[in-house]
């Protein structure tokens, strides 16, 4: 604590080599962290895989917690004054289950996911592709961690193999099904990419800040986990002064962040077809929910405009932490 001190002092009498140490001393603290973590991490993992008991994946978890806690600990007490406004409905818990979409622009944003879940949401998850697995140490975690791994086939291999067409559906579902016994945060971004101006460019995207939308992560995870959850949360991201890169949240670049969740409600109607397979096999709904999702990202598109608005029109200093 003391050390961090320090480096918010450096900040403050000399900003460039407070940057230079700051993401020297994060860059260090996660290095250090990731490696001790990961061998209770390894061997908790296996035991869980093997055995399958309770205890294991609970502790897989605290660790995973443990070593999140640590870089917000960093962002708390080392970074320089920020102005980071940030809502969250006031009866989420940890203990909850919850389907979770957002507006993707950075690296950064799984970094503030974790940052205002901390202690407030269940741990974050999200789809990845099964090739991860190969990568040492983070492919192994995401495994054990039951992070939703995709297998895609090519529609040239499903063309030489007819049998894998919807294998990569089935597969998915059956990974998402391992979460319904635990407390649950499915991140999903609806946009499928990061957002940049020569994207929304090439999609002729009708938003202002925002790539068109898809539906098919969402109303998989619907499908899978729908009976489940506590609710559907729609999560907007802005950063006024720009996307910033990783290197940038560490050398405390992000001096304005604006976070807002919200609950989001789905038609009765909508749910209970997605429910019974019907995004895949009935069109009539898969055009309700595109014309579902389109509203919620016209909606989105709206509150991003005001939220950079307020930025700019309130600059108070009692927004800083």
């Amino acid at each position: 604590m003391r050390l961090t001190s320090t480096i918010k002092k450096i900040h403050k009498r000399s900003p460039k080599l407070g940057k230079a140490v700051s993401l020297a001393t994060a860059t260090g603290v996660i290095a250090a962290n990731s490696f001790v973590g990961s061998i209770p991490l390894w061997l908790m993992g296996v035991g869980k895989i093997i055995t399958g008991a309770p205890i294991a994946d609970k502790t897989v978890i605290k660790i995973t917690n443990h070593w999140i806690s640590s870089n917000n600990a960093l962002i708390d007490n080392m970074l320089p004054r920020k102005d980071w406004r940030i809502s969250l409905p006031d009866d989420v818990n940890t203990e909850g289950k919850y389907l979770l979409i957002s507006n993707h622009q950075s690296w950064v944003d799984t970094s503030i996911v974790q940052y205002i879940s901390e202690k407030r949401l269940p741990l974050t998850r999200f789809f990845t592709k099964f090739e991860l697995i190969y990568i040492p140490i983070v492919g192994q975690a995401f495994y054990f961690l039951d992070f939703p791994m995709m297998r895609r086939h090519s529609k040239e291999a499903v063309a030489k193999n007819p049998a894998l067409k919807g294998q990569d559906i089935e597969e998915a579902k059956r990974a998402c099904a391992l979460l319904k016994d635990k407390p649950f945060t499915l991140l999903n971004y609806l946009e499928g990419t990061r957002f940049t101006q020569a994207k929304h460019e090439q999609q002729k995207s009708p938003y202002t800040h925002l790539l068109k939308p898809r539906a098919g992560g969402l109303s998989l995870a619907i499908n899978a986990l729908g009976s489940e959850m506590d609710g559907l949360l729609d999560m907007t991201i802005v950063y006024p002064d720009g996307v910033p890169t990783y290197s940038d949240l560490w050398k405390g670049n992000i001096k304005r962040l604006g976070v807002d969740v919200r609950y989001l409600d789905i038609p009765a109607e909508l749910f209970a077809g997605i429910k019974r397979g019907g995004y895949e096999n009935d069109e009539q709904v898969k055009a309700q929910m595109f014309a579902w999702i389109e509203q919620v990202w016209r909606d989105k598109d709206q509150r991003i405009s005001a939220m950079l608005a307020d930025f700019e029109h309130n600059p108070a200093a009692d927004h800083t932490s």
